[in-house]
């Protein structure tokens, strides 16, 4: 293709040698330029007409050289004709400054994308008449940049949408950017947030800390801390997770971003953790666990030696049966308003702990043993005060054991250890008192767990048995009935007296299934005495209130005398008046075992405070007059005049009468002479075992009925 004249007007002719340099310029750019150079004939019109191309352009925009001297809308197609009309015609209404556009054009089918730079060529007198197009492939450029807007895209979507709040900050603490999550953590909007300080944000508590996590980032180092906090704008702390990371460019750090993650709730949720963990539920008081917790603190401070101090265990007397007789929702009432009542003593120097169930304990320190019994007494008088609840009264008394560091343990197990066994000495002891812990205590409390261990064992190990005491008719001397008690001898602790194991059965539960022993046994009795062929006696056998309140407590019974197949009139069950403080339960058991034929007893009559009200309400055989009126009858009136109005009492009821511990002649015939009808105790006979009792008091049934029998 070869330049013809209108080129040559363009000026380029010259000195000698142009031709040379023309040819050279005409091959570079028609072969061997990569961009693709137009030159375009302006006409009125404005119609723009080919005047040439070079070889990538006629390749790359889809010509042919014979598209030179053709116009766009002759040689193109109608939609690209239409924007690169377009465009010529902006650049000449600029009067030819230099325009830029993009273009798009398609090689071997794909798509490429261009950037084309229009230049003006003038005539003389500046009128426009070519232009010059060079339009350079950017497609790469395009690809690289689109990838990197992708990119800063993908980040923002990360920054944008993420639920952590991120500050891109300076060096100086400067808030560069800020995220939506972070406006809505602090209650600032994001233009209020852009150019303050990321300091002003930080709690005084924690602005040291935060400064220097964010001067050590400035260093390089990514880092985090779980217990910042930040003030929101509404005045109140955010507890955050924080992690800082240096923003490096080229090697370089620009800045730092911070990413923040709002833990106030789980912050909330392990204060309650921890405050559960040291903290009794019901009460609100310190927990065991915070007792140990602060006992070896005091123990392991370096001034311990320099330092005493007590530890008081304290027990509500007979809350127990408060909250067995009025349920667990007045139980659980009446500790609460005795741990609050605890509470007014707690300061700096004393602590109140609930050891669990109604016991509490009280670290008092910075103390001395005068100080503590004033303390201790000061207890006693709070709790002379009643409680009330549901607008019913209550009292209740507390039982306080006390031990001292150093002189009465070194180390919390033994300081606890000692407190609770001056407690059990203070319960032993009447309660409702304070006892400090004395060397030797811990031998009878030791003796006493030793012996529940081996109660426990009692009955599979057949250490149990039991002996019977007559009681005599007063007016014949003969024996018809008999008490059976309770005999333990252990083969290891030896004999143990009733006083002892007994109420300890009461207190631990044991009492039942040994109550449901001593039925059997009985019954098991009665039975090899009837196929001995011994008539017309009667075993009463005791029964505790917690076996009688049992709820199949009769249907045992009645099962026991099926199973050994005796007579229901040979069996007597005595209970205490204690039994029947609770007429509704009481009652109709009582009634079930009257119906069944068994002889109703009420043991220790007088001792209580509704004595003839039961008479009343339950259905009673026997009366037995507690030997606490007996002992005394020959030398105290008052004794004697309830001794006799008991007796006359039972007769005037038609209930059968007797007296409990004679031990004297004198005893015995004021009883009788009173008219009283049976007396049992060591004046007239001690417990014997079985075979002694056939011997000297049973009496065998006439031949005749033993053959028919």
């Amino acid at each position: 293709m070869e330049f013809n004249k209108d080129i040559l007007d363009m000026g380029i002719t010259g000195r000698k040698g142009a031709a040379n340099v023309e040819n050279i310029l005409f091959d570079l750019v028609f072969r061997h330029t990569k961009d693709m150079v137009f030159i375009m004939k302006v006409e009125e019109g404005p119609i723009f007409r080919y005047l040439f191309a070079n070889e990538s352009g006629i390749h790359r925009a889809g010509i042919s050289h014979d598209s030179i001297g053709k116009t766009f809308q002759d040689a193109l197609s109608a939609d690209i004709a239409g924007k690169l009309q377009e465009e010529y015609t902006r650049f000449l209404s600029s009067n030819g400054t230099k325009s830029v556009f993009d273009a798009s054009f398609e090689e071997d089918g794909k798509e490429f994308f261009g950037e084309t730079i229009l230049s003006a060529v003038r005539d003389q007198d500046g009128l426009i008449q070519y232009i010059v197009a060079i339009t350079r492939d950017i497609t790469a450029y395009l690809h690289e940049k689109n990838k990197i807007i992708e990119s800063g895209q993908r980040y923002r979507s990360i920054v944008d949408h993420n639920l952590d709040a991120i500050f891109s900050i300076s060096m100086d603490g400067q808030i560069l950017e800020s995220n939506p999550a972070a406006a809505k953590l602090t209650g600032f909007h994001e233009q209020q947030l852009v150019g303050s300080s990321i300091y002003e944000l930080v709690s005084d508590l924690d602005f040291a800390n935060f400064k220097g996590l964010v001067e050590n980032t400035g260093n390089g180092q990514s880092l985090e801390s779980l217990d910042c906090r930040f003030i929101h704008r509404k005045g109140y702390l955010l507890t955050l997770h924080i992690k800082t990371v240096p923003i490096i460019v080229f090697g370089e750090i620009k800045g730092i971003y911070v990413i923040i993650r709002d833990i106030s709730e789980q912050s909330k949720n392990v204060e309650m953790i921890k405050y559960m963990a040291f903290h009794d539920q019901l009460t609100g008081l310190l927990n065991r666990r915070a007792l140990l917790d602060k006992l070896n603190e005091q123990l392991f401070s370096p001034s311990r030696h320099e330092r005493e101090f007590a530890l008081i265990s304290i027990d509500l007397d007979r809350f127990k049966y408060l909250n067995d007789s009025l349920g667990h929702l007045v139980g659980d009432e009446i500790l609460k308003k005795a741990a609050a009542r605890l509470l007014e003593c707690q300061n700096d120097h004393c602590f109140v702990f609930r050891q669990g169930g109604d016991e509490f304990i009280i670290l008092l320190l910075e103390t001395t043993r005068k100080a503590t019994a004033f303390f201790a007494q000061r207890i006693l008088s709070m709790f002379k005060r009643s409680f009330y609840f549901n607008s019913q009264e209550y009292y209740i008394s507390p039982s306080i054991g006390i031990s001292m560091y150093p002189n009465d343990g070194k180390d919390a197990e033994t300081l606890l250890k000692n407190a609770d066994e001056a407690l059990y000495r203070v319960k032993e002891r009447g309660r409702a008192h304070f006892q400090f812990y004395r060397t030797g205590m811990s031998s009878s409390v030791n003796n006493i767990l030793s012996i529940e261990t081996h109660l426990r064992k009692a009955i599979e190990k057949k250490e149990l048995s039991l002996h019977f005491q007559p009681q005599v008719d007063l007016m014949t001397g003969e024996a018809t009935s008999f008490e059976a008690l309770l005999r333990w001898n252990s083969k290891e602790l030896g004999p143990i007296s009733p006083g002892v194991f007994i109420p300890l059965a009461e207190d631990t539960g044991l009492i039942v299934p040994i109550g449901n022993w001593v039925i059997e046994t009985a019954c098991r009795q009665i039975k090899e005495w009837k196929r001995i062929g011994y008539e017309g006696f009667r075993v009463a056998i005791n029964i505790s209130p917690k076996q009688l309140q049992q709820p199949n407590f009769p249907a045992y019974l009645k099962a026991a005398m099926e199973r050994h197949l005796i007579d229901p009139a040979c069996l007597e069950i005595e209970i205490t008046e204690s039994s029947m403080q609770n007429t509704e339960e009481a009652a109709p058991v009582l009634k079930i075992i009257k119906n069944i034929g068994v002889t109703v007893s009420v043991d220790d009559f007088g001792t209580g405070y509704s004595s003839l009200s039961y008479l009343k309400k339950f259905p009673i055989d026997v009366l037995k007059i507690d030997q606490s009126f007996v002992k005394d009858i020959s030398e105290k009136a008052k004794d004697a005049a309830i001794a006799s109005a008991i007796i006359h009492l039972g007769k005037s009821l038609g209930v059968e009468v007797i007296a409990e511990g004679v031990e004297t002649a004198g005893q015995a015939e004021f009883l009788a002479m009173e008219g009283c009808h049976k007396a049992q105790g060591y004046y007239f006979a001690k417990p014997v075992p079985p075979h002694e009792l056939e011997s000297t008091y049973l009496k065998l049934a006439m031949p005749a009925l033993r053959e028919y029998s």
